[in-house]
Formats: C-alpha cells, sequence, structure tokens
C-alpha cells in the first residue's frame, strides 16, 4: 500500500539555556532529532555534525532491511567522525549527540535510536511512546527498582547510557521496523518537550485537527509555557493515503545547530571548529548549562543512582512529614486560641426547665460543643411569657457573666 507524508519540523532555543544544541531534519523519506551534548564546547557541533552526514542517505530504498542497514551504518559513521573530530580539536572532548529518527519504505517504518529523545506514534486516538531512553533512571524503572514518577523528578535523569560521540565503545543502536499506515501521525522530539510537557497534553495537540505545522508550534509554545528549561525540537509526520489532495511539497528542511555551517577557524595557529552562527558576547563567555552527561553503563553506577533514588524518596517523605506536623501543630494553635476566645463569651440559656447561663457559644462543631453550664438559678423558664421563653430557647447573648445576670434580672422584672 503506497502512502504519502506531510511533515514539519520547528526547533526553540527555550527560556534559559545560551545555545540551541538541538538539531531536525525533515526530508522525504527520512525524519529526525538529535539533541547535543557537551556545553558551549561541542553540543551544537556533535549534532549538526551527525545530523548532516544522516540526512545524505535520504532517498528511497528498495527494502526495509536495506534502509534500516543504511540508517545505522552512516550512523557510526558520524560517530567515528566526532571521534576523530575531537583528536583533531581537543578543545570539544565530551562532546556528544542522541540521536532519533524514522526512514520509510512504502507503508513502513524503519526506526533508529540512541539517547533519550524519543519517537511517538499517534494512531486511533492514542499517543505511544515507541522508543526506550538509554538513561540511568529509564534502566532502573525497567529493572523495577524505581517508579515513573520518581524518573520524572530524579536528580540524575539527564545521564545517558548511550550516546553518539566521545566514546570509546562502539555505539549500540537499537533498530527496529513498523508498520505504519494512513491516518498515523509520528513525533520526533528532544527531551526539551517530553521532559517537560505532559504527555497528555501532546497527545491532545496531536490528535487535534491541528496540520503538521500548526501542531509543531503548539508543541513548542507548551514547551515554552512550561518554561523551557532546555532546548526544543520537535518533528510531526502525517501518513496520508496517495489520493489525499495536498499543497505540501517535500523539501529537506534541517532546523536548529544543523540549520548553520560548520567551519574551522584558524586563530593564532590554533584550528577552532565552530558552528556559524553569530552569537552574543556574553552567550560566548557563559558556562555551560548543560545537565546531559554520558556514563557507560555499570552496576556501579546503577547502585549510585539508585541510593540518590532512595535518599530523595527519604527527604520527600520528612518533608511531607515536617509539612503535616508544621500544619497539625498550627491547625491545634488556631482551634485553642479559638477555643480560648470562645470561652470570654456567655449567654442565657434553659437547663431543666431553669433559667442558667453558659459559659462559651452556644454553636457547635459536630460532636464537639463551644460551652458549657456555668450558673444554673432556680427560676422556672415556664413562669415567663411566652415571648420571654421563645428568648430563652433562642439563647440570649451576653457580653460576660454580669452582663448575663443582667439580662436574667431584666427578664424577671418584665415577667414578674
Amino acid at each position: 500500500m503506497a502512502i504519502k507524508t506531510v511533515s514539519h519540523a520547528l526547533s526553540d532555543i527555550g527560556r534559559v539555556r545560551k545555545s540551541n544544541q538541538d538539531s531536525g531534519y525533515s526530508g522525504y523519506q527520512l525524519f529526525f532529532v538529535a539533541d547535543g551534548m557537551g556545553g558551549h564546547a561541542g553540543g551544537d557541533i556533535a549534532s549538526a555534525l551527525v545530523s548532516q552526514r544522516v540526512a545524505q542517505i535520504d532517498g528511497v530504498f528498495a527494502s526495509p532491511e536495506s534502509a534500516k542497514k543504511a540508517l545505522v551504518h552512516t550512523m557510526q559513521e558520524a560517530n567515528r567522525a566526532l571521534g576523530q573530530t575531537v583528536k583533531d580539536h581537543s578543545e570539544l572532548a565530551g562532546l556528544g549527540t542522541t540521536f532519533s529518527g524514522i526512514l520509510f519504505t512504502d507503508n513502513q517504518v524503519n526506526i533508529a535510536h540512541i539517547g533519550d529523545s524519543r519517537v511517538y506514534l499517534q494512531r486511533d486516538g492514542e499517543l505511544k511512546q515507541v522508543t526506550i531512553d538509554h538513561t540511568f533512571v529509564q534502566r532502573l524503572v525497567d529493572l523495577g527498582r524505581i517508579t515513573p514518577e520518581e524518573a520524572l523528578t530524579h536528580p540524575r535523569r539527564s545521564v545517558l547510557m548511550r550516546v553518539l560521540g566521545d566514546i570509546e565503545e562502539q555505539p549500540d543502536i537499537d533498530a527496529f521496523t513498523l508498520d505504519t499506515k494512513p491516518g498515523d501521525r509520528w513525533l520526533l522530539c528532544s527531551d526539551g518537550l517530553c521532559g517537560v510537557v505532559p504527555e497528555n497534553i501532546m497527545g491532545g495537540i496531536l490528535n487535534s485537527h491541528a496540520q503538521a505545522e500548526e501542531a509543531c508550534d503548539l508543541l513548542v509554545s507548551e514547551a515554552l509555557e512550561y518554561g523551557a528549561p532546555d532546548n526544543v525540537t520537535v518533528v510531526v509526520v502525517d501518513v496520508l493515503a496517495p489520493n489525499v489532495e495536498s499543497d505540501f511539497l517535500p523539501s529537506a528542511q534541517y532546523v536548529g545547530s544543523a540549520a548553520n555551517e560548520i567551519v574551522i577557524d584558524d586563530h593564532r595557529g590554533n584550528r577552532l571548529l565552530r558552528i556559524f552562527n553569530p552569537r552574543l558576547l556574553p552567550d560566548l563567555l557563559g558556562l555551560s548549562q548543560d545537565p546531559a552527561a554520558y556514563q557507560p553503563e555499570s552496576d556501579e553506577y546503577l547502585d549510585y543512582i539508585l541510593s540518590q533514588t532512595r535518599a530523595k524518596i527519604r527527604n520527600h517523605r520528612l518533608r511531607q512529614l515536617l509539612v503535616v506536623l508544621v500544619l497539625t501543630l498550627a491547625g491545634v494553635g488556631v482551634l485553642s486560641l479559638g477555643y480560648q476566645y470562645t470561652q470570654t463569651r456567655y449567654y442565657v440559656g434553659e437547663f431543666n426547665g431553669k433559667i442558667a447561663v453558659y459559659q462559651g457559644i452556644h454553636e457547635s462543631l459536630g460532636p464537639i460543643k463551644f460551652s458549657h453550664l456555668y450558673r444554673e438559678t432556680s427560676i422556672d423558664v415556664s413562669a415567663l411569657t411566652p415571648f420571654q421563653q421563645a428568648a430563652i430557647a433562642q439563647t440570649i447573648i451576653a457580653t460576660d457573666y454580669k452582663d448575663a445576670l443582667r439580662e436574667i434580672a431584666a427578664l424577671t422584672q418584665v415577667g414578674g
């Protein structure tokens, strides 16, 4: 079954970062995002270099197997290029990037993925994540040692187990093939979106009738509404039947760092690699705000991450307990003060058919009463006029005990 696609890509620096280290690509058959790491030293270069190299295979393949093989092979070539770049430019040591891409072959989608950028499929009103994050906290979730909710706020959630870049071992790339059909909507995004915006909001936008370009705008806008602490890059690909009319013309669209040229500068005998994208001097002098880091998988580091999780849970529970204790003490204090105030008040009422003085207020809170019998008189309520009896039944408020006695004297004088 033949299909066609309508797509759009969008990238934003966000509200916190000094530079955009994300890259994205929306092409003819190939679509991907890459999230660079390494701070100002090379995150943008890593994502741009990989993006510009992998985009060269955008084209028609004879089979899903050949497409998937070409995609993985090109990613490995790009990884070697990053390693050589670090050898030639030592100032870029530690650079790296995630990569999540899809390559169409007829009605199938070939997926290649490494890192914590994501690929989602929206089908029949349901949004499903089809890639697995290569992070230590995700590993702990998979092992059942922490919950997905704990992973969302874990202090080490940005530590990656797999990346392309300045690493010693061959990258372990996830590659698989899925069927696709008209009506499907594919989303590729950096963690500036999926790590910030709740999935139910993402799903609501993707399930709407918004076209691919508008959907990208809405998704990025939501990330900005949530504070956009990271660069955010999204690619939306709609799958259509071949007979559906559309004004969309496919093209090779780069966004983020990949949209800029990588150049080598000679400066006093030093050859410096940089992205040709003029920045303000304060940005160039600013410190890196990139929390992402690469750490090879090991049981020791998993245990370290888990210990941080337990400490975080203990601290969270302790804070909850302290909050409850403070609120309880505050509530007790307020109730105590309130009760003390009620005991400065008096009223005249009835007790066993006699006029009586009560200390407190007549109101109650469920079984809790805020008054008690203070003095019982020998005056029968039945000796009063009907009007006075009704007043006693409703209680007569007094400012203090002496005022209560004055009210009783007034009643007996009139009653007599």
